[in-house]
């Protein structure tokens, strides 16, 4: 059996752990935007809208129907839309590419199982390239 593929029947989101494992995906994620000088560029675009508080938020709503719990973001703002959310941002290949390099640290520093890293990076590299909107 490939290794990322996801057990049928369980959601992602309970195969991670819940509510709890989403929120500590999000702030170590959001710890290394704020903390990693390599992530200086990800960190000033968060602190030009809303906060980096309010993408924390935003992220663990999103998160959490993404990955198959409670679909909070599309109850508050009506659609899930990556390109849609994204499309006040340039994002080309470099700043996706830093997404997926913090993402990555945060997801190997949440301590989930190697086959889950798999399957949650399989997923996340989906939705980086769904967020570009730049060459």
């Amino acid at each position: 059996m490939n290794e990322a593929v996801q057990p049928k029947g369980r959601s992602l989101y309970l195969e991670l752990g819940g509510e709890d494992a989403i929120r500590r995906l999000v702030d170590i994620f959001y710890d290394i935007v704020e903390q990693d000088e390599a992530a200086a560029e990800l960190h000033l675009l968060h602190r030009r809208g809303h906060g980096v508080a309010h993408s924390r938020e935003e992220q663990f709503n999103y998160l959490s129907g993404f990955f198959g719990g409670p679909s909070y973001y599309v109850q508050k703002h009506g659609h899930s839309r990556l390109k849609e959310i994204h499309e006040h941002v340039a994002i080309g290949p470099e700043l996706r590419d830093l997404w997926l390099t913090c993402m990555r640290q945060a997801v190997e520093k949440a301590g989930l199982s190697e086959h889950l890293q798999a399957l949650v990076m399989r997923h996340f590299t989906f939705a980086a390239e769904m967020t570009r909107n730049r060459d």
